[in-house]
């Protein structure tokens, strides 16, 4: 009787034990159908008063590649921690992943689908698994984001997130200068601020104003308060102050006590008026470092300024009809600027000529000194053993410079600061390729970051690399010359290093983040893809897939080949667009990403709007290959 009873009693915990895992599996399952893309199932668009068309919304689920990984993989339809981290490590290349890795990926993607049965196992469905494909924590960067980058080598081994006139709001002739956009730009990593210091009225106390426009000032302490308070909320590694300097001796001893009492200990002194090798960033995090020219005695520029804005303003601005930026064009291009360049040059000679005055209070704050341009191009980079500077190039005398001395300009950023800045003819804040200034080894690409297109999102693009720290560790290529001391050159022809396959599987999201008739009031949206690579000449190139009519979670499913020459210096450009027929095609979201940080695999994409803000839902499912 026993025996019988405990046979009864096995069945019975088989059976029990069975439907545990069958009712887990079941609510995986209908959790995993709440998966964005398929909550809907028809959707009505109104044509006139009188017809109405009814689009059927396709099903998504996992793409072919995603069902024959999974089979692969799993085992009884089900994919335990050890299975998913095996997968990790032969498809995604996280070669060091471990299985509580494995297990905690599971339990966020459970989390994610509210799964909480008091009897579970840590096993993924074909479902769920694909919601761990297409989830938060598996990103094409890596995750969480770190510093990555070796961070005790000297500042001008890296490339710094840069702002130019980093105080207004819009336009460089009549907008508002406050602190908003500095606060903004801190919050995004940026590293490096600049303000532009002029006499008020009244001559006794600072304005930060442009110079010889109408943009209305904001006072130099306010600005001082906010890049107190905001200096490392996104990062803690230094944040150079970059000044430029219109200011009487007595004001410039005003503006070394309000420097010193608002940062304090904060505020990093070199001890030296000229230093061997730049300190690095790792030995300055959360210290503020003030870089500008030697003080000189008040030169009262205001007409010499009023005339530069108002040649700037007659010139015809660089906005483009497209509302996110005409194509990008190649990195060396050449832009015809030469009254703008003479004019500086004669307007530099003028300050050189005037007799120093120092204050030494202001002097023991300039950490990074930096250098007035002189003579021609050797004399500008002639690379003096005995002290590191910087100097400043206006764009359009960058590209001049390297026609014929570009190996001399990455010869001389391996030591020296390279600041490049935008023209004056710039007047709606637009910016230029800054591929311009890295492939050439400057460090301080300086962007107006209040103008939003494909430009500003390279930007953006290269410093999510090494965790979004504002610092990015420049490629050996650019720092170590070869045999024969021969330095790289960005124009050479060189062998395909790395080919980068990129597959585009589907995207998902839109109809969270964007109104049912925010493409088309008429039916649903046709989307396609821009793909591409930002970088040396030789690899940089766009694609784009075919269009998918009619529907908001599109499949694509098509695949590109990037041969890389540079791959070092390379970014992965993606953006989505919704193809109108008798208008311009309405923007779906954009990202630019490092492709020497990509990480290989299926990676869920998250996209951005034309700002640079990430949207809550929309991403796009994509694979990464390097062969």
């Amino acid at each position: 009787m026993l025996q019988i009873l405990n046979l009864v009693m096995l069945d019975y915990s088989q059976i029990l034990s069975a439907l545990f895992i069958f009712a887990e599996q079941k609510t995986v399952l209908s959790q995993s159908l709440s998966f964005s893309f398929l909550i809907m199932s028809t959707q009505t668009f109104k044509v006139c008063l009188c017809f109405r068309r009814q689009f059927k919304l396709r099903e998504g689920g996992p793409p072919a590649d995603i069902k024959e990984l999974f089979s692969h993989y799993s085992e009884n339809r089900v994919m335990t921690s050890e299975q998913l981290q095996r997968f990790m490590a032969e498809v995604q290349g996280d070669d060091k992943v471990t299985k509580e890795e494995a297990e905690a990926a599971i339990d966020a993607t459970i989390k994610e689908l509210k799964h909480l049965p008091i009897f579970h196992r840590r096993v993924l469905n074909l479902d769920a698994f694909f919601r761990y494909l297409f989830g938060d924590f598996n990103p094409p960067l890596p995750f969480p984001p770190k510093v990555m980058h070796d961070m005790e080598g000297p500042l001008a081994h890296y490339y710094i997130y840069t702002g130019h006139n980093s105080y207004l709001t819009g336009n460089q002739i009549s907008s508002d200068c406050s602190v908003v956009p500095i606060i903004e730009s801190l919050k995004r990593g940026v590293r490096v601020i600049e303000l532009d210091m002029w006499p008020n009225s009244t001559k006794d106390d600072i304005d930060i104003v442009h110079g010889g426009t109408l943009t209305s000032p904001v006072k130099l302490n306010k600005c001082l308060e906010a890049i107190k308070t905001f200096a490392f909320v996104a990062s803690e590694y230094p944040l150079i102050l970059t000044l430029e300097d219109h200011l009487i001796p007595h004001l410039q001893a005003k503006v070394a006590k309000m420097v010193r009492e608002t940062f304090g200990d904060v505020l990093y002194y070199s001890g030296s008026d000229t230093i061997t090798e730049f300190p690095s960033p790792e030995s300055l995090k959360k210290r503020i470092v003030v870089s500008t020219k030697p003080p000189k005695e008040y030169l009262d520029t205001t007409n010499s300024m009023t005339q530069k804005e108002e040649s700037s303003v007659k010139t015809k601005t660089s906005s483009e009809d497209d509302p996110w930026g005409a194509e990008i064009s190649d990195p060396l291009e050449k832009h015809k600027a030469l009254d703008e360049d003479q004019h500086d040059e004669n307007f530099q000679y003028e300050e050189e000529t005037v007799k120093q005055n120092v204050e030494p209070e202001y002097k023991q704050l300039i950490a990074i000194q930096a250098r007035k341009l002189k003579g021609g191009v050797e004399d500008w980079l002639h690379d003096d053993p005995t002290a590191v500077m910087r100097i400043s190039l206006r764009e359009t005398r960058l590209e001049k410079a390297i026609e014929n001395h570009a190996t001399d300009v990455i010869r001389f950023t391996q030591r020296n600061l390279l600041r490049v800045f935008p023209k004056g003819s710039r007047v709606d804040s637009s910016n230029y390729n800054p591929l311009i200034g890295w492939t050439h080894g400057a460090q301080m690409v300086a962007f107006n970051m209040q103008t939003h297109g494909r430009l500003l999102w390279l930007m953006q693009g290269m410093f999510r690399a090494n965790g979004g720290c504002g610092y990015v560790k420049k490629p050996d290529l650019l720092l170590k010359n070869g045999p024969d001391d021969k330095v790289f050159d960005p124009k050479s022809i060189l062998p395909v290093q790395k080919t980068l396959k990129v597959k585009v599987y589907m995207g998902d999201g839109w109809h969270l983040d964007f109104k049912r008739t925010h493409f088309d009031g008429y039916s649903p949206p046709d989307f396609y893809v821009k793909v591409g690579i930002a970088g040396v000449e030789a690899d940089s190139v766009m694609k784009k897939t075919k269009i998918i009519q009619d529907d908001w979670t599109p499949r694509w499913e098509e695949e590109f080949e990037f041969p890389l020459t540079v791959p070092e210096l390379a970014l992965l450009r993606i953006e989505v667009h919704e193809y109108d027929m008798t208008e311009k095609d309405d923007f779906g979201g954009q990202t630019c990403l490092p492709v020497f940080e990509l990480r290989t695999g299926i990676r869920a994409v998250p996209l951005h709007d034309h700002k640079g803000n990430k949207y809550n839902s929309v991403k796009l499912l994509m694979r990464f290959e390097f062969v």
